[in-house]
């Protein structure tokens, strides 16, 4: 284990930083418990000459957690249940998955 993935042990495991979710695929079914990294951007988005903002939420979590996370697949944070749109994204180190979701 290198510096870096030891560091994101240490960021998920915090209570402060991550909370906790659960993770079901799409195409198996498979539930998995893992621990997230809640995000909620503005995204701004030109429509003509207008900027349209909408609230977003994002999660990041790592890779020894979900291995292949797909669109379609679920995301449940406490009673809130979401769907994985677009392509999940890696960061630099590999290390982990940013998946973009909307409510399901």
């Amino acid at each position: 284990m290198n510096a870096f993935a030891a560091a994101m042990d240490r960021i998920y495991a915090n209570a402060d930083m991550a909370v906790a979710a659960v993770w079901i695929s799409g195409t198996t079914s498979e539930e998995r418990q893992v621990r997230v990294i809640r995000r909620a951007p503005d995204r701004i988005t030109d429509f003509g000459a207008a900027r349209i903002v909408s609230n977003t939420t994002m999660v990041d979590v790592r890779v020894t957690e979900i291995t292949d996370p797909q669109p379609g697949d679920l995301i449940i944070l406490g009673t809130d249940s979401f769907v994985i749109q677009g392509e999940p994204t890696r960061d630099t180190e590999r290390l982990v998955w940013t998946l973009d979701l909307r409510p399901s």
